[in-house]
C-alpha cells in the first residue's frame, strides 16, 4: 500500500524520502510551537500573569495562538478560569481535570471538555476569585471560534496531507494537528499528576514527569509549579530544564516581556526543610524572672 501511494503520486524514492522528512518536521514544529504558545501565552501569562507585556505584543501572541492551534484553539478566558480552579481544588472532586478522581484518561478529558464548554459559552456562574485578568479578543474568541471554523481548519489540514503526503502512514499525524491543544493539556493533566517524582510535599498528587521537558515545554514540572505557582520558571533543581522559560529569558532580554516582578522559585533540600520546620515548631523558651532585691 505504501509503494502504491508513493508511485501513484509520481515521486522518486529520493523525493519521497525528502517529502517524508519534511512532513515529520512539519509535525514536530507544529507540536512545539503550539505547546509553547499554550504554556507561554495561555498558561503563564493568561492564567497566572507571571509577567507583563504591552498590548501590542499581547495581541500578537493572541493571534499566533489562534492561528497555530487552529481547529483546537483554546479560549483564553475558559482556559484561565479552569486552570485557576485546578490550582484551588487540585486533585479533589472539584478539580476540573484530576486523574485521581476519574476512572481513566478518557473520562477525565471528557469531564474537562464539558466543563470547558460550560465556561466558554458562559452557561455557568464563575466565582469572582477565578474571573478576570485574562486576554480577551471577541473576534477570535467568539466570532471565529466555533464548530464551522474548526471544521474548516481541519479540512485544510486534511487536504494538504492528502495532496502532498508521500506515504499513507503520515495521515496518522492528522488527528494531532486537529486536536493539538487538548492533546497537550491531556498529557500534562494526566502524566503530571500520575507519573514522576516530587520535589515538594503537597496536599495534591502533582509530580515532575521529565527532567528535560521537551515534550510539553516545561509543563510536566507540575509539582514544582504547584509549589511556586507565580514563578515563570517551572524548573527548580540544577538538573531540571524548562525550555519555555529559556525562550522567555530571551524575550525578556529583547524587552518583549517583563519578568522583573515575577516570583522566584527555589529549591531547598528536604532535610533542610524538615530541620527548619522542626525548629519553628519548638516554642521559644520562657524568659527567666529578673532577680529581686531584698529578702
Amino acid at each position: 500500500m505504501t509503494e502504491t501511494w508513493r508511485l501513484g503520486r509520481g515521486h522518486s524514492p529520493i523525493k519521497g524520502g525528502v517529502l517524508t522528512l519534511a512532513f515529520v518536521a512539519l509535525f514536530l514544529v507544529h507540536w512545539q510551537v503550539s505547546v509553547f504558545l499554550q504554556t507561554f501565552f495561555l498558561h503563564r501569562y493568561g492564567a497566572h500573569r507571571q509577567f507583563t507585556m504591552s498590548k501590542g505584543w499581547e495581541k500578537t501572541f493572541h493571534l499566533l495562538t489562534f492561528l497555530v492551534q487552529g481547529p483546537s484553539y483554546l479560549n483564553p478566558r475558559a482556559y484561565a478560569i479552569l486552570h485557576r480552579m485546578h490550582h484551588a481544588f487540585s486533585d479533589t472532586p472539584q478539580d476540573p481535570h484530576s486523574p485521581t478522581h476519574q476512572p481513566n484518561f478518557f473520562k477525565m478529558m471528557w469531564r474537562t471538555k464539558l466543563q470547558y464548554e460550560d465556561v466558554k459559552y458562559r452557561r455557568v456562574p464563575i466565582e469572582p476569585r477565578f474571573d478576570g485578568g485574562y486576554p480577551e479578543w471577541p473576534l477570535l474568541d467568539e466570532k471565529l471560534s466555533n464548530m464551522t471554523i474548526a471544521v474548516g481548519w481541519g479540512a485544510l489540514w486534511a487536504l494538504f496531507y492528502l495532496g502532498f503526503a508521500p506515504h499513507w502512514w503520515l495521515l496518522a499525524f492528522l488527528p494531532f494537528h486537529w486536536l493539538m491543544g487538548p492533546v497537550h493539556g491531556a498529557i500534562v493533566n494526566w502524566a503530571g499528576h500520575e507519573i514522576g517524582y516530587r520535589n515538594f510535599d503537597s496536599d495534591d498528587n502533582s509530580k515532575n514527569t521529565l527532567v528535560f521537558d521537551v515534550l510539553t515545554m516545561g509543563e510536566l514540572f507540575q509539582n514544582n509549579h504547584h509549589k511556586w505557582g507565580q514563578s515563570p520558571n517551572f524548573a527548580v533543581r540544577a538538573f531540571e530544564i524548562d525550555p519555555a522559560y529559556q525562550i522567555m529569558r530571551m524575550f525578556g532580554a529583547l524587552r518583549i516581556i517583563d519578568m522583573s516582578g515575577a516570583q522566584k522559585s527555589r529549591w531547598e533540600p528536604r532535610e533542610a526543610r524538615t530541620t527548619r520546620a522542626g525548629a519553628a515548631a519548638v516554642p521559644p523558651a520562657l524568659a527567666l524572672p529578673a532577680p529581686q532585691d531584698g529578702p
